[in-house]
């Protein structure tokens, strides 16, 4: 009780906004097993029709990878996302990204993170599609996805999940 007064609390729920405009593709159809057999964790995937990727939720960036085509960031219920642009295009060195932000940053939802040349990763990467996926699963109590066939990038609502207390 005395907690809330103080704003010592955190926050256990948090909605998971679009990070890229296009076709919403369930976490299981994504070509790639490590994704669809959720062995980095629960979430979807958007094959995007516009090279830009935005936050998609408040938050801090834990982590942006050299080669830029990833990007992790920690919510205030301590919920952690990684938003994975393509498949295969950590092979491409970085080659057609651009990162605006980078680790400790602390983000907005709906803030541009990373702009990528999409025909270049459809033509060098083994698939566009960008998972979504909550690399701390296993501290959700609840996820629930809300459906969303052509989601807009920082205004769709995708998940909403319900950390542990």
């Amino acid at each position: 009780m005395l907690g809330n007064l103080f704003g010592k609390k955190k926050e256990l729920e948090e909605t998971i906004v679009a990070p890229a405009t296009g076709k919403f593709i369930e976490i299981e159809e994504v070509p790639d097993a490590a994704f669809s057999q959720k062995m980095m964790g629960d979430g979807f995937a958007i094959e995007p029709t516009e090279g830009e990727v935005v936050s998609p939720i408040d938050g801090e960036v834990v982590q942006i990878f050299p080669t830029k085509h990833a990007v992790g960031i920690q919510g205030k219920s301590g919920i952690e996302v990684l938003v994975h642009i393509g498949l295969e295009t950590v092979s491409m060195n970085g080659e057609g990204f651009k990162a605006f932000v980078k680790q400790g940053d602390r983000v907005k939802a709906g803030q541009c993170l990373i702009t990528f040349d999409l025909d270049l990763i459809k033509e060098k990467a083994t698939s566009a599609v960008t998972p979504i996926v909550i690399t701390n699963s296993d501290k959700i109590e609840s996820l629930q996805k809300v459906a969303s066939d052509h989601p807009q990038k920082g205004k769709s609502e995708m998940l909403k999940i319900k950390m542990k207390g």
